[in-house]
């Protein structure tokens, strides 16, 4: 069975390696500006992992295609990826002594076998207090301007997080676990096609 993974992150690559079984990446280029993000944060990622999936599914029906978004919320909002460094300095000032939540929406798409399944993953992160001082640091030697957010939990800005609760994996990028469980849910186990 071919896998696509319909995304351009080098972290979720990095995480479906490590289930051994090989597949190709295709980035599916979409405007993620489109769509509002005054909706229901759980609704946006899967909404967006859908149409990333989607995309790349319908060039290559024969393939299990993944397509996959992590955003972080606070207060219901979505903070997307800044855009520049007032932006990145504004959603970490605002992270800072709060817990927010890190959600990715997932899509398993096979156009061939008709499988449409979406799910999201949702993880707890506390921030501890930070200063400016850190944050500029932070964002100056890091540039997180690719990351909802604007930081990587498995980079520098790991002594932000004073704790979470839920899947690490999930605020890097991909929730991996889950995501094996649920593609059992459709009827698929890589295990059979080792």
């Amino acid at each position: 069975m071919k896998i696509i993974l319909a995304s351009k992150s080098p972290r979720r690559e990095t995480i479906l390696n490590r289930l051994g079984y090989p597949f190709e990446i295709i980035n599916p280029d979409i405007d993620e500006s489109a769509l509002s993000t005054s909706v229901n944060p759980k609704i946006y990622c899967k909404m967006l992992a859908k149409l990333k999936a989607q995309k790349v599914g319908d060039q290559y029906p024969a393939s299990l295609t993944i397509g996959s978004d992590t955003i972080v919320a606070i207060n219901n909002k979505i903070l997307n990826k800044p855009k520049n460094k007032l932006d990145a300095t504004k959603m970490l000032q605002t992270l800072c002594g709060n817990t927010h939540l890190v959600i990715t929406g997932v899509c398993l798409y096979f156009k061939q076998k008709n499988i449409s399944h979406c799910f999201s993953e949702t993880t707890k992160v506390t921030f501890r207090e930070i200063n400016k001082k850190e944050i500029l640091h932070y964002i100056k030697h890091f540039k997180p301007y690719d990351k909802s957010g604007a930081y990587g939990i498995q980079d520098w800005s790991a002594i932000f997080v004073e704790k979470i609760d839920g899947c690490y994996n999930n605020v890097v990028g991909f929730p991996l676990s889950r995501f094996f469980y649920e593609l059992k849910k459709t009827g698929i186990n890589l295990l059979d096609s080792f």
